[in-house]
């Protein structure tokens, strides 16, 4: 009947050998003498996966209720035991890499200024004013993610986190339009949650991981629109800045796990704030993304978006580890985000 879950679950075999390397279940610890009442603590955190375990640091496991020092050290050794590899040459790393998929924009130019679309294994970052069409482009992948592409991407499912009730399920139905599917499969296959504090954001996370673990090679994409809203809200004045920025640093820090153990994209929009400072350094744009160096440090590509004539939007390269810094004009259209018409 759901024509995308089929697409996803005819590769989802060929898929899991490929995430072999990186995708091991938490439950093998077992044979290294772990027991099962610790590893469902452990997921119930969110760690259901070895790699999960070496991305979690000795203090944050002693957190987790129920387990003390000597267990987290008996868990740290298991894992280490069958993570047995640490470092990789570039060309096996070169290897890994294939496994690098793009979800496509909605528009050519726009996903030819990415190379190729929003990248998976990756946080990318696109900030703005109002209307310059982040929640637009956030909506456009939702379906587009579904959708099979090139270098034999199959489509999956999607995560939508909303932090400021911008996400909208009928305007799914146009976009799906567009590409001629099925209405009822798109919005099946998006999973929504409404985020109402910073620490229910970060909770959230917790079940994202397990859903991706649960369903290993369906989900595609995450999307966080937007990340910074609700820091704004909970965390006011200097005297809190210290703190917010250690509390996003580590929701970013989850965030870019959870987009290398699962292998999915992440996508996260962001707002803007004025550059008190930007009339002495005589800038031409007096606003800034907020979030600091934290954010700016933590997003593997930032895409700055800004208003063109009438439907037309303007999107550029602002930060990147391997594109050049370019830009590229496209539409906000009926049917979401579309080329520009010449």
């Amino acid at each position: 009947m759901k024509v995308l879950e089929e697409q996803a679950l005819e590769d989802e075999s060929g898929y899991q050998e490929d995430e072999e390397s990186f995708f091991q279940d938490i439950e093998l610890l077992q044979k290294h003498g772990i027991n099962m009442a610790d590893i469902k603590k452990l997921k119930s955190v969110g760690i259901c996966t070895v790699k999960g375990i070496q991305m979690t640091t000795r203090r944050a496991l002693c957190n987790v209720k129920g387990l003390s020092e000597a267990k987290v050290d008996k868990i740290k050794e298991a894992a280490g035991k069958l993570m047995t590899c640490v470092f990789q040459t570039a060309s096996d790393y070169i290897i890994k890499r294939k496994q690098v998929f793009h979800v496509t924009t909605g528009s050519l130019e726009f996903d030819k200024l990415l190379g190729g679309g929003v990248e998976s294994m990756a946080i990318t970052e696109a900030f703005g004013e109002f209307r310059t069409g982040k929640t637009q482009l956030a909506h456009t992948m939702c379906v587009t993610a579904q959708l099979p592409g090139e270098y034999g991407y199959s489509g999956g499912k999607v995560i939508f986190i909303d932090s400021e009730n911008t996400f909208r399920p009928e305007r799914l139905k146009d976009i799906a339009d567009r590409f001629n599917v099925d209405h009822e499969a798109v919005l099946d296959n998006v999973l929504y949650a409404r985020a109402y504090t910073s620490e229910h954001q970060m909770e959230l996370l917790d079940f994202v991981a397990a859903k991706f673990h649960e369903e290993g090679g369906v989900f595609k994409l995450l999307i966080i629109d937007s990340i910074m809203a609700l820091f704004r809200v909970d965390f006011s004045g200097r005297g809190e800045l210290a703190e917010r920025q250690q509390k996003l640093a580590q929701m970013l820090s989850r965030l870019q796990k959870i987009s290398e153990e699962y292998n999915v994209a992440v996508f996260v929009t962001n707002q803007m704030t004025a550059d008190p400072g930007a009339g002495m350094t005589f800038q031409a744009d007096p606003k800034k993304p907020i979030g600091g160096h934290i954010l700016a440090h933590a997003s593997t590509t930032r895409i700055s978006l800004r208003k063109g004539r009438a439907e037309l939007r303007i999107a550029k390269i602002f930060d990147s580890p391997d594109m050049p810094e370019s830009e590229a004009t496209f539409a906000i259209t009926a049917g979401g985000i579309a080329d520009a018409k010449d």
